[in-house]
């Protein structure tokens, strides 16, 4: 368990590696078809740098305003608050904050970039579903990713998935208008500009892909030993697969940060999901409880 902490970390710095470089690469192409000077390339990448920097100090805050979660405190849900409080304790770090999104879909997410500066978020249908073995089972696996530091390598993926995505856009909507001293450039630019509008979406996916599902078996994994009880981790899934979890509000830049899929299964999803099969977590977890 602790090569995996210690591979999180390291998976963190070669996303920021990988995001910096690609984004190079893009200041580049402005440059030189823009017939700009080096000021340009200079500049974005500077302000590329500062990006990364302001993400992994604020992608967590930004993670849950795109979820539209909203924060409580003790009074506002007793049984949720002190579940999460006893498994922080369990754990031996600080009580995360608690979030809570209205919506019908049973499903959660942690967030943050340490122990000390963590989130974890349920929905409105998971707490109504679920008895309070199955709903420690499901908490108890957020605080596993927030103990692994997957939740470091999910919130710099977020940050990074939304940059490219923008660039791209950028870079097409630029395509349009040319910048070179003839036709030629201006045509190579636009050529360009689709082509990494197109490969943007599949960086993105490659990025959060970064995120394996090794770690979803890894933080079930690890609530099961918190709670000593594999069976509510997998009486939870049970009732996810059989109610859904697909959110209403859905954002497809943050999907990987949650427990079940939210988002609809369209043909390739399933290929680039981050999630592993509801089937397979149940079989690991119920095998861990028959070895217990």
């Amino acid at each position: 368990m602790y090569k995996e902490i210690a591979a999180n970390k390291r998976k963190t710095v070669l996303i920021m590696f990988v995001f910096v470089a690609f984004v190079a690469l893009m200041a580049w192409l402005f440059s030189e078809f823009l017939n700009g000077p080096p000021s340009i390339f200079i500049g974005v990448l500077i302000g590329s740098l500062i990006y990364v920097i302001i993400s992994y100090y604020g992608g967590s805050r930004l993670s849950l305003t795109v979820n539209r979660a909203q924060e409580i405190q003790k009074r506002d849900n007793l049984r949720l608050y002190r579940i999460v409080e006893n498994l922080a304790i369990t754990e031996g770090f600080p009580t995360p904050k608690v979030f809570i999104i209205d919506d019908p879909a049973p499903n959660a997410f942690a967030t943050g970039r340490s122990p000390q500066k963590s989130s974890v978020c349920v929905t409105s249908g998971l707490l109504e579903i679920m008895n309070d073995q199955e709903l420690e089972g499901v908490l108890a696996h957020e605080l596993g990713h927030i103990k692994n530091y997957d939740i470091r390598v999910a919130m710099v993926a977020f940050a990074m998935v939304a940059v490219i995505g923008l660039l791209a856009d950028i870079m097409l909507r630029m395509s349009w208008f040319g910048g070179g001293d003839d036709d030629s450039d201006n045509q190579l630019f636009f050529i360009l500009g689709v082509i990494a509008a197109i490969l943007a979406p599949i960086i993105a996916s490659l990025i959060q892909l970064a995120v394996s599902r090794k770690r979803e078996y890894l933080a079930d994994a690890t609530g099961a030993l918190t709670t000593r009880y594999p069976e509510g981790l997998a009486n939870a899934l049970m009732k996810i697969k059989k109610s859904g979890s697909v959110m209403k509000h859905q954002s497809t830049s943050t999907s990987h940060f949650f427990f079940a899929n939210p988002l609809k299964s369209h043909g390739l999803s399933n290929l680039f999901s981050t999630h592993p099969p509801i089937d397979e977590r149940i079989k690991k977890l119920q095998e861990m409880g028959n070895h217990a």
